[in-house]
């Protein structure tokens, strides 16, 4: 087929959408219904995927934890492990002395709601309710960089030692009790106690409105422990210098512990360990599931839609029998006449596609913009993605009634009335 047949064909088809456009949309509805879910939900897929990276980077891409009980498992824990011994704070001292490969390592320890302990936080007349507190030591923002210092200082081996009375606070913290005033220096009441605030870390509102480093209150951890020695429950946040050494920290820190613990040679360990890759691999766990769910309702559409475009074609030829007849008549082929078709047909889903893409755009924007918990990315790779998509269902639907077009008896098509 020539370029200018090629043209001649796309315009036939546009124009025929033109002057029947109710029908034509009609026709394709399942189609946009398709490519619109599929692009709303790989959108807020992809925005959520790459908001999920950016937080195992900011957590530490070269940090691993160390935890007692599993991070990720919910519900009663069976009896083995609640009797597991708890970590301590020399824990940490003795893996940054046994354990060469490992380049910080912290131990810390948190009081809060979820914890069944709030915290009430206040400034003069204003104040923070639920507010996390944490006792910390001088590594704990080099091994999870997050909890990076804006403004102020980070807690120093003086403070720790000293069992010092200071305090550094989220933004939203922040902003709560110091409206207008620089907190740096002010002195703030920390569960009833008195705190010099030493710094307030960089804005991080957390994930799906869930508590970020803004509703943090870090204090030295002597000063924590002798406040709070009922909190047994630490955890360690260990680091490396460099990504590749993970495994090899891992291992040195696994047997340091085993050591330490007493744990028998053919007994398992009675700690858990999570590396950095933890957040998104639970995510694509997550995610997982409504993948194969947009799948599913996507695929349905399209099949209606799929099946739409063949019944309006299969109508298209038996209204065109005589223009079929005479444009064999004059020399057309077969392969003419299924090409004709089949641009008509692909052009009918190409257009239903991109009202999909555009809707599908729309609605990502608008969850961005009315739910700002929930960042959406419209990908280009799910655009093409979407139009690919749309053109081959006109194409996979559309041949029947092409082929059909070509085969017919042209003496039959110029009889027909």
């Amino acid at each position: 087929m020539t370029r200018t047949e090629l043209s001649e064909n796309l315009l036939v088809a546009l124009e025929g959408i033109r002057s029947r456009k109710t029908r034509s949309f009609l026709t394709v509805l399942g189609v946009v219904i398709g490519v619109t879910s599929v692009i709303a939900v790989a959108a807020i897929i992809e925005g959520l995927n790459r908001n999920i990276m950016q937080r195992v980077q900011s957590l530490g891409a070269k940090t691993f934890f160390v935890t007692r009980i599993p991070l990720a498992r919910f519900g009663r824990m069976p009896e083995a492990i609640r009797l597991r011994k708890h970590f301590t704070f020399d824990d940490g001292r003795v893996i940054r002395e046994s354990c060469p490969t490992v380049d910080f390592a912290t131990v810390f320890a948190t009081r809060a709601v979820f914890f069944g302990e709030p915290n009430d936080v206040r400034y003069g007349g204003e104040r923070v309710d639920n507010a996390i507190l944490r006792g910390v030591d001088p590594n704990y923002a080099a091994a999870i960089p997050i909890f990076e210092v804006e403004r102020g200082r980070f807690v120093s081996s003086h403070d720790l030692d000293h069992t010092r009375q200071v305090a550094l606070i989220g933004q939203a913290v922040a902003d709560a009790l110091f409206a207008n005033v620089d907190p740096i220096g002010r002195v703030v009441r920390v569960n009833g106690l008195l705190f010099e605030v030493i710094g307030v870390f960089e804005k991080d509102s957390g994930m799906f409105g869930g508590p970020g480093v803004d509703a943090f209150v870090c204090i030295p951890y002597s000063t924590f422990h002798k406040l709070y020695p009922e909190i047994r429950e630490h955890f360690m946040a260990i680091s490396v210098r460099d990504p590749r050494q993970l495994n090899a920290a891992e291992d040195e820190v696994v047997s340091a512990l085993r050591r330490l613990r007493r744990v028998p040679h053919a007994a398992a360990n009675d700690f858990e360990i999570t590396m950095p890759d933890f957040l998104s691999n639970l995510w694509d766990q997550l995610t997982g599931a409504l993948v194969i769910l947009t799948g599913v309702i996507s695929s349905i559409a399209l099949l209606v839609g799929g099946i739409g475009v063949m019944n309006i074609m299969l109508i298209s030829v038996t209204e065109r029998t005589s223009e079929i007849g005479l444009r064999k008549a004059v020399g057309a082929r077969r392969s003419d006449i299924r090409a004709q078709f089949l641009i008509e047909a692909v052009t009918l889903t190409g257009v239903g596609g991109v009202l999909g893409i555009l809707i599908g755009a729309v609605i990502s924007w608008s969850v961005r913009w009315l739910v700002p918990a929930l960042p959406t990315y419209v990908s280009p790779f799910w655009v093409a993605m979407g139009f690919l998509i749309a053109t081959g269902v006109g194409l996979f639907f559309g041949y029947y009634p092409a082929n059909r077009a070509a085969r017919l008896d042209p003496i039959v098509c110029l009889r027909h009335e």
